[in-house]
């Protein structure tokens, strides 16, 4: 709290924010007399320092009264920080953990998938239990020899189907090579010609037809 002072008078250095007006900030509940005898009367219970300058009175807290920190008590701060950091150390790296195993969580199948999922799997696994069923039973297995004829008939009839399909393709262009498309159709149908379905033609596109194989048929020299 401070009164005016006369012209020409030293000011007191005061650290800037610092210059108030208790009176003024209590903005009349209290009045500035006795906002005045309340100042006095802790400065006389040591609480605060009075100081004038000429007519102006200053009052600062009593920096005597004020507790200082020990050097113990700052090593002691100084340790708790240390263990605090490490503390918070850990759990990052926890957190870090829980962030990626959350991650993993959200990109694993649901509950609806993996049901789907398993039915497929049981469904499989009868499949291959039914196949396997003839062998428990007692059922002979096919032998090797037994596949390599089965082999070898594929070979042979499917060369003479080829040969056979070559020639009438021959023969049936030379016959409706005049005729219009309509009209070949027709007569095809009149005849009972059966062309290759769509079966026939997706299993010449495998590699179980489209491989090479010599042809048994083909007499040596």
């Amino acid at each position: 709290m401070s009164s005016s002072k006369p012209k020409g008078e030293a000011k007191v250095p005061v650290l800037k924010g610092q210059e108030v007006d208790v009176a003024a900030n209590l903005k009349g509940a209290v009045p500035k007399t006795q906002a005045q005898k309340i100042l006095v009367a802790l400065a006389e219970k040591g609480q605060l320092v009075q100081k004038t300058y000429g007519k102006t009175t200053f009052f600062v807290v009593n920096q005597a009264t004020l507790d200082s920190v020990s050097v113990d008590k700052l090593a002691a701060l100084e340790a708790e920080q240390k263990t605090i950091d490490e503390e918070n150390k850990l759990l990052t790296a926890e957190l870090r953990t829980a962030s990626l195993e959350l991650t993993k969580l959200k990109t694993a199948p649901s509950d609806e998938k993996l049901a789907c999922e398993i039915t497929d799997a049981e469904k499989s696994v009868a499949t291959l239990l039914a196949r396997l069923k003839p062998l428990r039973s007692g059922a002979p297995m096919i032998s090797a020899a037994d596949l390599a004829q089965v082999d070898a008939d594929w070979i042979k009839w499917r060369a003479e189907w080829v040969k056979r399909r070559k020639v009438f393709t021959t023969f049936w262009q030379l016959a409706t090579d005049a005729l219009p498309p309509q009209d070949a159709t027709n007569l095809a149908e009149d005849l009972g010609v059966e062309v290759d379905t769509g079966e026939h033609v997706a299993l010449e596109r495998t590699p179980l037809c489209s491989t090479k194989s010599a042809n048994p048929l083909k007499r040596k020299r």
